[in-house]
C-alpha cells in the first residue's frame, strides 16, 4: 500500500512541474510577443505612452528627422493608429523645453523586418483640389495614399467629414 500511495505521490509532482514549466513558458511568450516594437494587438489601435510599440514609432520618426533638427527631438503626438504593422501618425517635434521645432509633420510607416519604415508619401499625387495633403487628410488624400499603398489598412487614417 505504501509503494502505491508514493507512486502517486511522485506522479502528482512530476504533473505540478510539468503544469508550472509550461505557465512560466506562456508567459516568456507572452511578454516577449509584445516587446518586438510592433505590439501584440492586430486590431486598429493607439499605442500607449511609453510602450515599446510606441516608442519605436517614434525612433523611427526620429531616424527620419535627424537631418533636419540640430537638437534631440521629442514628438507630440496629436495622432497616432495601428494596425496590421502600419502606422498614421500626427506630430509636432519639439525641443526638451516643449517648444515646436517645425510645424506638425504626418507619416504612414510600416513594420518591416524588425523595424519600424516611413513610407515615401512624395509618391502620393497631388490633387489641385485638396492642396494641404497630408497635412490635413481629406478622404480623398487618404484614398490617393492607399493607391499607392493598397496594403495599408484604411481604418488607421483619421475620419474627417468632407
Amino acid at each position: 500500500m505504501a509503494t502505491n500511495f508514493q507512486e502517486e505521490s511522485i506522479v502528482q509532482r512530476v504533473w505540478i512541474q510539468v503544469f508550472g514549466i509550461t505557465i512560466v513558458v506562456l508567459g516568456i511568450v507572452i511578454v516577449c510577443s509584445g516587446a518586438n516594437g510592433q505590439g501584440a494587438s492586430s486590431g486598429v489601435h493607439t499605442p500607449p505612452k511609453g510602450s515599446p510599440e510606441r516608442k519605436a514609432i517614434m525612433d523611427a520618426l526620429r531616424e527620419g528627422d535627424k537631418n533636419n533638427f540640430d537638437k534631440p527631438v521629442v514628438y507630440m503626438v496629436n495622432y497616432l493608429k495601428v494596425h496590421d504593422g502600419w502606422a498614421w501618425t500626427d506630430v509636432t517635434p519639439m525641443d526638451d523645453k516643449g517648444q515646436a521645432l517645425a510645424e506638425g509633420e504626418q507619416a504612414l510607416l510600416h513594420y518591416e523586418n524588425g523595424k519600424w519604415v516611413s513610407k515615401d508619401l512624395s509618391k502620393v499625387t497631388d490633387d489641385p483640389n485638396d492642396p494641404l495633403g497630408a497635412q490635413d487628410p481629406s478622404p480623398r488624400y487618404i484614398r490617393n495614399v492607399l493607391k499607392v499603398y493598397p496594403e495599408a489598412p484604411a481604418d488607421i487614417f483619421p475620419k474627417k467629414p468632407r
